[in-house]
């Protein structure tokens, strides 16, 4: 069993330590989130889950805490689908937290029905692509106080069949679930490399991530037909510890390459598109935009 597992997911292991360090990982009550925040416990890093749901952020706290003995974990409120959520988050950790090392941009939606964030945005474009790049904009100073720091994204490896549509980007003409996340999940990819760029000097880098096919909730927008598919060949899915492990690899591998895309635990290559200068400078600035922030 174990031999067939080792051809469906890349076995990962590393014993570098964490004391001292402080890690947010998004997303954190479950599925990816929730095994990334286990394991920078395991490894002595004080680490927030930052959820939208706090109550469930709270349940995975404790189940942590009772599987990881002196695990230094706390839960705290953060929707990335509203700005005013995100601000008052940041100021939240900016009150309680002297540094930040890892800030690992996890969570996500996929193939959701059209829905607009509360800030107007569509919900694929604005979660998974925005809300990270505000928090990570707001969070900037921790992040250079406490250099040599890290930002990890989760991007998807459907990130080749995405497209920045600059003309729609909120989907407002037309709208495919899957262009819009394949969308978000390139934009996850051109905001590592652009930010990378920006932020060399500071002592900064940055990851994009490909987590591979993983057996989460993520799937739970799909239709009953397709979930019933998906659950029948689970087994040969990655299991959530599974799909963490090119995260920890990102956050842990030293002098790793910053702007770089990674998945099964290694570098890797990704399209043409997802790494253009041009399309990158581009998003960032409608980026900005559209959130009304200025980050040169």
């Amino acid at each position: 069993m174990k031999s067939i597992r080792s051809l469906i997911a890349t076995q990962w292991s590393s014993d570098i330590r964490m004391e001292g360090k402080t890690a947010i990982v998004t997303g954190a009550n479950s599925g990816i989130g929730k095994e990334t925040a286990k394991d920078l416990a395991m490894r002595g890093a004080r680490v927030v889950l930052a959820c939208r749901d706090l109550e469930k952020a709270e349940q995975a706290v404790a189940d942590i805490m009772r599987e990881v003995e002196g695990a230094n974990v706390v839960a705290k409120k953060l929707d990335l689908a509203d700005t005013k959520s995100i601000c008052e988050f940041a100021e939240n950790i900016y009150n309680t937290e002297k540094s930040l090392h890892f800030l690992i941009n996890n969570a996500g939606v996929a193939l959701c029905p059209y829905t607009k964030t509360s800030d107007g945005f569509e919900m694929h474009f604005g979660v998974n692509h925005l809300g990270h790049f505000f928090l990570t904009f707001l969070l900037l100073d921790l992040l250079k106080h406490s250099a040599p720091s890290r930002v990890i994204t989760v991007s998807s490896m459907t990130h080749p069949m995405g497209k920045i549509n600059f003309e729609d980007v909120n989907s407002e003409k037309r709208y495919f679930p899957m262009a819009a996340y394949t969308q978000s999940k390139l934009a996850n990819i051109l905001f590592t490399q652009e930010l990378s760029r920006r932020v060399e000097d500071f002592g900064i880098t940055a990851y994009a991530v490909d987590p591979g096919v993983v057996n989460t909730q993520i799937f739970r927008h799909m239709s009953w037909p397709l979930q019933l598919f998906m659950k029948s060949i689970s087994f040969f899915l990655k299991t959530p510890e599974e799909g963490s492990y090119t995260s920890l690899y990102c956050a842990v591998t030293p002098d790793l390459q910053s702007g770089g895309y990674c998945r099964n635990c290694a570098p890797a290559a990704c399209i043409p598109a997802a790494s253009d200068d041009r399309t990158a400078c581009k998003l960032w600035a409608l980026s900005c935009h559209l959130l009304g922030i200025r980050w040169r």
